[in-house]
């Protein structure tokens, strides 16, 4: 992932704050035909490892041997930036459009699972992370245990070995603080979640002085 250093995220506790928040990514293999293959998968980062499942009818799985080199690909809120917001553009009109965007990238080798037992728990983890916030929250056990054994028969589990960590925060730290102040404020008037997300990470660098520019 390309990463100037004024954009480079290196707090793992941050990392990991994110890619539990977002809660899903997309994974990413060579496969075997001339393009990558990616599956966009609901995943769990713990330790070294992401875990995730595939349904057996996805064909991206068979590309995936006992140690195969993946990446999963996490994004949080991402958003245009209008020049417009700068206040470099009333003092010069030498500004251009950008897109902020935060991103965690896990490379490692992966592997699949075909084991019940190993299914069972992954799928129990993951219901568990997704559903701990709802004041009612489902669990696996609350399904007929023949029925839930005839879904794991429907699925395929992925292992990632995680070898590889990269965090980027593209947030205008390389404009000045008035700019970044104005792309907060003309975010936060658009009212969409993405943007509010972004004005959010941006206004939370300023108030940490997160490096940029005068």
């Amino acid at each position: 992932m390309y990463t100037p250093p004024f954009n480079l995220a290196e707090d793992e506790e941050e990392l990991r704050a994110l890619v539990a928040d977002v809660r899903a990514g997309w994974l990413v293999t060579n496969g075997h035909a001339a393009a990558p293959s990616a599956t966009y998968l609901p995943v769990i980062w713990r330790d070294d490892t992401v875990i995730a499942h595939f349904a057996k009818a996805n064909p991206h799985w068979r590309e995936i041997g006992s140690d195969t080199p993946a990446l999963v690909i996490v994004t949080g809120p991402d958003a245009y930036v209008s020049p417009t917001w700068y206040a470099a553009k009333a003092e010069h009109g030498k500004v251009v459009p950008t897109w902020n965007y935060s991103a965690v990238h896990l490379t490692g080798s992966a592997c699949v699972h075909h084991d019940p037992e190993w299914l069972r728990m992954a799928v129990e983890e993951l219901t568990n992370e997704h559903e701990r916030r709802r004041p009612a929250p489902w669990h696996v056990s609350d399904a007929p245990s023949a029925y839930i054994d005839g879904q794991l028969r429907g699925i395929v589990g992925v292992e990632l070995t995680v070898s590889k960590v990269e965090g980027k925060a593209k947030l205008s730290q390389n404009r000045s603080r008035a700019d970044r102040e104005g792309v907060v404020t003309g975010l936060r008037q658009s009212g969409r979640p993405d943007e509010l997300g972004v004005a959010d990470q941006m206004a939370s660098a300023l108030e940490e002085g997160v490096d940029g520019l005068p």
